[in-house]
C-alpha cells in the first residue's frame, strides 16, 4: 500500500470540499480532494440544488405555456409534456457542471481521487479506489462529507414508490397522486415540480405551519399561494407509517384516515454523513444530533482535523458550506477571515420564490428587540406589472433605535436575486435609510426593496 504526503487532505468533493480544496491550492498548499462519487459536486450539484432547480424551471415553463402566456396575447395550443426530454435536460445540466468542477480542480492543481476515504489516525486517510488502496498523510485534514436525506420511523422507503428527494428527481412518469411528507423547502420545491406537471399533491406537515424557520407571515402568504395553485395541505399531521400495499402506497397519520397515492416523497430534512469516515479511530465524538463539534476555527477536538458544512450543523445550505470551507483554509494559512452567520441568505425556489436573510419578526420579538417594519407589495411595482408577476411583497425589519437593518424577507418573482442587496446591507451594517437613499434603476423589481426601505420611515412613494 502506497503512502503519499500532501499539505491538506479534503474528505468530500461537494460544495465545501471542492471549494475548500481550490482555495487551499490558491494558498500554495499541496491538496488532495477525495470523493466516493465519479462526479464531484456533492449532493447539491448531483442530486440536490442543481437538478431540482432545472426541473423547477422546466416545469414552470410548461405551466406558463399551458396557462400563463394567454395574458401576453400569445396563444399556444397542443402543449405536450415530454418528461423524458425534461429529465435528460436536467441530467445534461448536472453533467456539464460536474465536468466543470473536475476542470477547476485540475486547473488549480488539486489532485482529485475517486474512492471511499476513511480516517486512520489524526494525520492519515485511507482511500479505497477501483484500482486498490492508497493512503495520504498530511498535517491537516478537512472533513466535508456533507449530509443525506433523513429517514423516518414507519416510512418504508424502497427508493422507487416511496423515496426521498433523490428519487423524486427521476420519476419515470407523472404520479397521479403524490404525498409529500414534510412542508419544508425540499418538499415544497419538488412537490411544486410534480404539481405543475399534473400530479395531485398532498403535503403532510407535523407542525401547524409550513416552512418552519422562515418568517411566519411570509410562510402564510406562501401557503395561500400554493393552495391556489392546487396543492393540498394537511397540517398537524404526524405520519405513523407509509408502505406499498398492492399497487398503491398507503400513508397513515395519527388520528386520521389512511391516504392512498401513487408515490410518496419523504422530505423531513437531512442528517450529517458521519458514519464510515473513521471518526472513532481518532476519538472524535458527535453531538446528540450527529453533528461534529468544532471551535471558531472549525477545528475538531483533534487539533489536526477540521470540519465544515453540513457535517457541523447550522443552516444546511451549500453557500454556507462554501463560505466555511474558504474561511477554514484561510485561517489555516494565517489569514484573517470570517463567516457572518447573521447574514446567510436562504431561498425557496417555488413560484413565487421566497428569500430571507437576517432575523424574522418572531426572533426579534423573542429577543425583545424593538424594531420598525417597512413593507412594499409587488403589485405597486411597474416592472412586476409588465412581466405579469404582481404576487408578493418585500419586508424590511430595522432596529427601532439605530435603524440598522436586522432582517429582510421577500416573497415574489426573483426573490432569490433580490436578496443579495439585503445580504450586503446587513453584512456592512447598513440602515434602512441607506437603502432608501440608494438610487435604484427604474423599472426594476429591485425598486420593491427600495420602497420597503422607504416604508420603514413611513415615506413610501408608490405603495400605500
Amino acid at each position: 500500500m502506497s503512502l503519499r504526503e500532501v499539505d491538506l487532505i479534503v474528505l468530500g468533493g461537494g460544495p465545501a470540499g471542492y471549494v475548500g480544496a481550490i482555495r487551499a491550492a490558491q494558498l500554495k498548499m499541496k491538496v488532495v480532494c477525495i470523493d466516493e462519487n465519479q462526479q464531484f459536486g456533492g449532493t447539491c450539484l448531483r442530486v440536490g440544488c442543481i437538478p431540482s432547480k432545472a426541473l423547477l424551471e422546466s416545469s414552470h415553463l410548461y405551466e406558463e405555456a399551458k396557462h400563463g402566456m394567454a395574458q401576453h396575447g400569445i396563444g399556444v395550443s397542443d402543449v405536450r409534456l415530454d418528461l423524458a426530454a425534461m429529465l435528460r435536460r436536467k441530467d445534461q445540466v448536472v453533467s456539464t457542471l460536474t465536468s466543470g468542477i473536475q476542470q477547476l480542480l485540475k486547473k488549480n492543481q488539486v489532485e482529485a481521487v475517486v474512492g471511499k476515504g476513511k480516517l486512520i489516525d489524526p494525520t492519515t486517510v485511507e482511500v479505497t479506489t477501483s484500482e486498490g488502496t492508497v493512503r495520504f498523510r498530511a498535517p491537516r485534514i478537512l472533513l466535508a462529507t456533507g449530509s443525506r436525506p433523513a429517514s423516518m420511523r414507519g416510512v418504508e422507503e424502497d427508493g422507487d414508490r416511496i423515496g426521498n428527494s433523490t428519487s423524486a428527481l427521476k420519476y419515470p412518469e407523472v404520479p397521479k397522486r403524490l404525498v409529500v411528507i414534510g412542508g419544508g423547502y425540499i418538499g415544497m420545491e419538488l412537490g411544486s415540480v410534480w404539481r405543475r406537471l399534473g400530479s395531485e399533491v398532498i403535503v403532510l406537515e407535523a407542525l401547524d405551519r409550513i416552512f418552519p424557520g422562515i418568517d411566519k407571515e411570509m410562510a402564510q402568504i406562501a401557503m395561500r399561494s400554493f393552495e391556489k395553485q392546487g396543492i393540498q395541505f394537511l397540517l398537524n399531521k404526524w405520519v405513523e407509517s407509509a408502505k406499498v400495499e398492492g399497487n398503491r402506497c398507503v400513508v397513515r397519520c395519527k388520528d386520521s384516515e389512511p391516504i392512498e397515492c401513487d408515490r410518496v416523497l419523504l422530505a423531513t430534512g437531512r442528517v450529517p454523513i458521519n458514519q464510515g469516515i473513521g471518526l472513532e479511530s481518532c476519538g472524535i465524538e458527535t453531538d446528540k444530533r450527529g453533528f461534529v463539534p468544532v471551535d471558531a476555527n472549525y477545528r475538531t477536538g483533534v487539533p489536526s482535523i477540521y470540519a465544515v458544512g453540513d457535517l457541523i450543523g447550522g443552516a444546511m445550505l451549500a453557500h454556507k458550506a462554501m463560505e466555511e470551507a474558504v474561511v477554514c483554509v484561510e485561517r489555516m494559512a494565517g489569514q484573517a477571515s470570517h463567516v457572518n452567520y447573521d447574514c446567510i441568505p436562504a431561498i425557496v425556489y417555488t413560484h413565487p420564490e421566497i428569500a430571507s436573510v437576517g432575523q424574522t419578526e418572531e426572533q426579534l420579538t423573542e429577543k425583545k428587540i424593538e424594531y420598525r417594519k417597512g413593507v412594499s407589495p409587488y403589485a405597486a411595482n411597474g416592472r412586476a406589472r409588465t412581466i405579469g408577476e404582481i404576487e408578493g411583497r418585500v419586508k424590511i425589519l430595522a432596529d427601532a433605535t439605530t435603524d440598522r437593518v436586522l432582517g429582510v424577507h421577500i416573497i415574489g418573482a426573483r426573490a432569490g436575486d433580490l436578496i443579495a442587496e439585503a445580504a450586503s446591507a446587513i453584512e456592512f451594517g447598513a440602515s434602512s435609510e441607506d437603502i432608501a437613499r440608494l438610487c435604484h434603476a427604474h423599472p426594476t423589481l429591485a425598486e420593491v426593496v427600495h420602497e420597503a426601505a422607504l416604508a420603514v420611515d413611513r415615506r413610501a412613494i408608490h405603495s400605500a
